[in-house]
C-alpha cells in the first residue's frame, strides 16, 4: 500500500470501548504502521456509547499498545496516536451515523481513501449497525472501497446466520464483507497450505491409502471465567466447532485450489463442508461425546442446572475420493491440563513388519503433528534402530519449530494479518457465506439431537485432567487413541 496522504484509509471501530479494540485491534494497528505496512497518514476512529474525548481515547489505547503490542517506540506511538479518534454514539442512531461519516470527512481533508468498519462488538447490534450505515449511504462505493469485518460468533445456528447474510447482504455486497475467524490469521494455520503444496514427498500420501486417521484438537487450561454468561448461551458446539475447528478441517481435507485466490481457495473448503457426512439422531452415541468439567455451574452466571457442554469429542466422515472411510477426530475443552491446539496426521502401519516384535511391543504408526500452539511447530515421527541393541526400534522425531528456525518474536498476532488483508481486499483468509452456513447446517442437527431424551448423556471431568473418559472410548472403539 502506498504511504501517500490520498490512498490512506481509515479503519472504524464499532464497539471501540470494548476489551477487543485495547487487547487486539489497536496493538495490530500499532504494528502495522511500525512495521511499515499501512500508511503513515491511516486514520483511526473508535465509535461506542461510552463518553470519551479524543485524549482519554488515546490514553486507554497507549496503555493497551504498552501492554499487549510486544514493542512500544514512543515515537511511532506519537505518530500512531495522532491519527487516533474517538467519536460517541449510539448503534441505532441515524443521526451518530451521520456525525461519523462527518468526522471521516473532515478527516481525509477531500481526499477519500477506503474505509474499512470492524464490528467489535455483541453480537445483537450486527444488524442495528449495518442498517445505519446503509441510511447514511457509508456503504457505496463511489468514492472508494467501503468493507466490514463482521466478528464470530455469526449467527447462532443455520437460520440465524442465513437471516443476518441477508441483512448484511441488503447494504453490502457480499465482496465487502469479511467474516472473521482469527483462527485463520495465525501463521501456523496459514503454514498447513504451505506446507500440503509446497512440498512435494507429502502429496502423493495425503488421501485414504496412507492415512489412519486425523485429529484435530483445540484445549485450554482456562476455565470459562468473565464468560460466563455468553459461554452458558454458546457452550463448546457454537463457541468452537461451528468456526475454529471446522475450518482446520477444511484447511487439512481441501484439494489444492486452482490459484492462491480467495475465491479459489474458499471455492475449495466449500466443497470439503459439502462432502462431510452429516450425523443421524441415532448415531449421535457413535459420534458424539459432551462433557462438563465439575465446577462449571459453580461459575457465576450459569444456570444451577446448566447442560452447557464446556467439552466436546466429535467423529466425521468426509465423503470423496480422497478421504472415503478416514474418520476425523474432533475435539475441543476449556478446563483440561494442557494448553494446546495441533493437527495430528496419524498413518497406517506397514502392510506386513519384517522385525521380530515382543510380545509386549508393538509397531508405533508414524505421525506429523503440526502444532498451532503454543508450541509452534511441526514433528514426524518415525521408527529408528536403537544403536548396540540388535534389531530394537524406537520412535523418533523430525522437529521444526517457529523460534528456533527464524528466531524468538517473529510470529505475529493474527488480528495483524487479518486487517492488512481486509485493507488490501485479500479475503481469503475470511469465511464466505456459503462457508458459515454449510458449517452451521453440519452443527445443527448434532445440537437439536443432544436436546432429544435419548441423546449421549451430558459427562463430568475433572479440571486440570485430559478431558472425560468418554473422548478416549470414542477413538479406542476404532483402535485408535489421542496422540497427545
Amino acid at each position: 500500500m502506498s504511504g501517500q496522504n490520498k490512498s490512506a484509509p481509515t479503519v472504524v471501530i464499532f464497539g471501540a470501548s470494548g476489551d477487543l479494540t485495547k487487547r487486539k485491534l489497536v496493538p495490530a494497528l500499532y504494528n502495522l504502521l511500525r512495521k511499515g505496512r499501512i500508511p503513515p497518514a491511516t486514520r483511526i476512529i473508535g465509535f461506542a456509547r461510552s463518553d470519551f474525548s479524543h485524549d482519554a481515547f488515546r490514553q486507554q489505547m497507549r496503555e493497551g499498545v504498552q501492554k499487549f503490542a510486544g514493542h512500544f517506540d514512543e515515537s511511532v506511538w506519537a505518530a500512531f496516536s495522532s491519527n487516533l479518534y474517538y467519536l460517541p454514539g449510539n448503534p441505532d442512531s441515524i443521526d451518530d451515523f451521520k456525525r461519523l461519516d462527518a468526522l471521516a470527512r473532515e478527516l481525509d481533508a477531500g481526499q477519500p481513501g477506503g474505509c474499512l468498519y470492524y464490528l467489535s462488538t455483541p453480537p445483537t447490534l450486527y444488524t442495528d449497525i449495518v442498517s445505519m450505515l446503509g441510511q447514511a449511504g457509508m456503504h457505496t462505493e463511489s468514492e472508494n472501497w467501503r468493507r466490514i469485518i463482521i466478528e464470530k460468533p455469526f449467527g447462532r445456528d443455520l437460520a440465524s446466520a442465513r437471516d443476518l447474510n441477508d441483512k448484511v447482504h441488503a447494504v453490502f455486497a457480499e465482496q465487502q464483507v469479511y467474516r472473521i475467524d482469527h483462527y485463520l490469521g495465525k501463521e501456523t494455520v496459514q503454514n498447513v497450505s504451505i506446507f500440503r503444496f509446497a512440498n512435494a514427498i507429502f502429496e502423493p500420501i495425503w488421501n485414504r491409502n496412507y492415512i489412519d486417521n486425523v485429529q484435530i484438537s483445540v484445549m485450554e487450561e482456562v476455565k470459562v471465567g468473565r464468560r460466563a454468561g455468553y459461554y452458558d448461551s454458546a457452550g463448546v458446539w457454537r463457541d468452537m466447532f461451528q468456526n475454529h475447528i471446522l475450518q482446520l478441517l477444511t484447511l487439512i481435507a481441501m484439494e489444492p485450489p486452482t490459484a492462491l485466490k480467495a475465491d479459489a481457495l474458499r471455492n475449495e473448503k466449500v466443497k470439503v463442508l459439502s462432502a462431510v457426512r452429516p450425523i443421524a439422531p441415532q448415531a449421535l452415541r457413535q459420534h458424539v461425546v459432551r462433557a462438563q468439567y465439575r465446577s462449571y455451574r459453580d461459575e457465576p452466571n450459569v444456570a444451577a442446572k446448566s447442560e452447557t457442554p464446556t467439552f466436546a469429542a466429535l467423529k466425521l466422515y468426509v465423503d470423496n475420493w480422497r478421504w472415503q472411510g478416514v474418520p476425523f477426530y474432533l475435539r475441543s475443552g476449556k478446563g483440561l491440563a494442557d494448553r494446546k491446539t495441533q493437527i495430528v496426521v496419524q498413518f497406517k502401519s506397514p502392510p506386513h513388519s519384517l522385525f521380530a516384535l515382543k510380545d509386549s511391543q508393538t509397531l508405533k504408526p508414524n505421525t506429523l503433528a503440526m502444532e498451532i500452539q503454543p508450541d509452534e511447530g511441526i514433528h514426524l515421527s518415525f521408527q529408528a534402530k536403537v544403536p548396540d541393541a540388535g534389531i530394537a526400534m524406537q520412535t523418533v522425531n523430525f522437529d521444526f519449530q517457529y523460534a528456533g528456525a527464524f528466531g524468538d518474536g517473529t510470529i505475529p498476532e493474527a488480528y495483524e494479518r487479518l486487517i492488512l488483508d481486509a485493507l488490501q481486499g485479500d479475503a481469503s483468509l475470511f469465511t464466505r457465506s456459503d462457508e458459515i452456513e454449510l458449517s452451521w447446517r453440519l452443527i445443527d442437527p448434532i445440537l437439536r439431537g443432544l436436546s432429544e431424551p435419548d441423546a449421549p448423556a451430558l459427562e463430568f471431568y475433572e479440571e486440570g485432567s485430559s478431558g472425560p473418559t468418554g473422548a478416549d472410548q470414542l477413538l479406542a472403539r476404532d483402535g485408535f487413541e489421542w496422540v497427545m
